[in-house]
């Protein structure tokens, strides 16, 4: 069985020969086994090693998969505090390979799949590495989104009520049965929406430990991967996000903290690195914090849910792994039932 993914070298290469200032005489092609949503792969050619991402193969569920988005955002951060790749071209759906992608500039340095850091040396670097992440969040959230070029990223209005019916509609479309702890979760947070404080800033989307490239050897963010989902939101969601993630078992497959001594491994407390994020920009704190957790879950769960459908379907990037995502969905409610649960 053909994969739905394989790019074709030998139609692939003139077209970007033609259009990548510098490149020339592609060796080799290569899909990265990470990352659900948008199939991305190494290029190594005579001129240097690139990374290509594209839409997935199939039919796709509207305002998913905009990898225009993302090419935007990043070229749009070039030259500010956020660290990014450089952005070498975007090309149309009409491209060789039948839909479209863009080509970046690879970067080599360390990716940590694993918040708990095992290979990190000692307690002082997994501190520090958490630190940076910290900063860089912070300093994505004060870039001016305006003098950028980013004004219309996003729709005026609350973030949180657009972003409930978005992801609401996105899991409706992809749901495969009916799960009680997912329909109350979203009950929930309909009738629990935060009136509109007016912070926005730009908002990553997906922002954890392994969407960030650190350099080979010291804790810096060499640049900050995989912004499919950023638009100009509220600033809470990213941090917010964060944290649920932490809150999620080690042993599943999202590695989380929920169930690691953070101390003895040097890593922050919760209320720490929220506490952290705070003083970096200048927030007296963030209240309504179960909201903001609850929403974190109902949103990656919208999500999964996503992915598992497409592994159904026979479209995802990684069919053998997106089939547990099935399972994630299921968690992920569970969790914010509980959370919800103890609030109410």
């Amino acid at each position: 069985m053909s994969d739905a993914n394989a790019l074709d070298r030998a139609t692939l290469a003139p077209y970007l020969d033609a259009h990548i200032p510098g490149f020339s005489r592609l060796a080799a092609i290569e899909k990265f086994k990470s990352g659900q949503s948008n199939p991305t792969y190494l290029l190594t050619a005579a001129s240097g090693r690139y990374v290509l991402r594209a839409k997935p193969p199939g039919q796709l569920l509207k305002s998913a998969h905009q990898v225009d988005r993302e090419f935007r955002v990043m070229k749009a951060l070039s030259g500010t505090a956020v660290p990014v790749p450089e952005m070498l071209h975007l090309s149309t759906e009409d491209s060789p390979i039948g839909r479209m992608f863009y080509v970046m500039d690879f970067l080599d340095g360390r990716i940590f799949w694993d918040p708990a850091l095992p290979e990190a040396h000692g307690n002082e670097e997994r501190a520090a590495i958490y630190d940076a992440m910290n900063a860089t969040l912070a300093a994505l959230h004060d870039v001016d989104v305006e003098g950028i070029g980013l004004g219309d990223f996003g729709r005026p209005g609350n973030y949180f009520e657009r972003q409930l019916a978005r992801w609401t509609s996105q899991y409706r479309a992809s749901e495969t049965g009916t799960i009680a702890d997912m329909d109350r979760l979203i009950a929930w947070l309909e009738t629990r929406l935060p009136v509109d404080d007016g912070l926005i800033s730009l908002v990553h989307g997906d922002y954890r430990l392994d969407n960030l490239i650190f350099a080979p050897d010291q804790p810096r963010v060499l640049a900050v991967l995989d912004w499919e989902l950023s638009t100009s939101g509220h600033p809470f969601a990213d941090i917010a996000y964060q944290c649920m993630q932490w809150r999620l078992p080690h042993a599943s497959g999202f590695r989380g903290l929920g169930d690691i001594d953070r101390s003895a491994l040097g890593l922050p407390l919760e209320e720490d690195y929220v506490a952290a994020y705070c003083r970096r920009r200048g927030l007296a704190g963030i209240g309504n914090w179960t909201f903001f957790l609850a929403f974190s879950f109902f949103r990656l769960a919208a999500i999964c849910q996503g992915v598992y459908k497409r592994a159904l379907d026979g479209n995802a990037s990684n069919p053998e792994k997106a089939r547990t995502y099935g399972e994630a969905v299921k968690l992920l409610s569970h969790l914010a039932a509980e959370l919800i649960d103890k609030e109410d």
